[in-house]
């Protein structure tokens, strides 16, 4: 089971990305063009944000079986000293809870405003900050904090 986890929580991440992406590339050109707020953006706003959450599913199921946590909690003093388990037991964990709850509370209150621009203004602003804690969270190949494959 933690295989099969591990595997669709890497899949699903590039689709949180892509959709991070496109929905900030929308609230921009919606933005600065003074587009009217379309019910595809709206829909747009939609997806990003459930699939950040079913992300977030994921993880924490992954977060409950993962034997590098299992490790972390139950031997904090030499665990705390090695970056890859601090990472993935606390580091990550944060950002990406931060992430996601600023996606949550950019589709909420642009969901709720009913100027356009102000809308593009919100998902722009909260959408863009929470793809830079994203960034910084992914365990990328290349991290200096850990790293993994792009898949796995």
């Amino acid at each position: 089971m933690y295989q099969g986890l591990i595997y669709i929580h890497s899949i699903i991440r590039w689709l949180v990305i892509i959709t991070l992406v496109f929905s900030i590339y929308r609230a921009y050109r919606g933005y600065f063009l003074n587009l009217k707020f379309s019910k595809f953006d709206n829909i747009v706003r939609h997806w990003t944000a459930t699939t950040a959450h079913i992300q977030l599913i994921i993880g924490i199921l992954l977060y409950s079986q993962s034997p590098i946590i299992k490790y972390y909690w139950h031997n904090f003093n030499d665990a705390i000293k090695s970056l890859d388990s601090t990472f993935f037991g606390f580091i990550h964990l944060i950002l990406m809870l931060h992430a996601i709850v600023l996606i949550t509370i950019g589709s909420a209150l642009s969901k709720r405003r009913t100027e356009d621009k102000t809308k593009f203004k919100i998902i722009l602003l909260w959408y863009s900050i929470s793809l830079i804690i994203i960034f910084i969270a992914i365990p990328w190949p290349f991290s200096p904090l850990a790293n993994r494959p792009y898949f796995r």
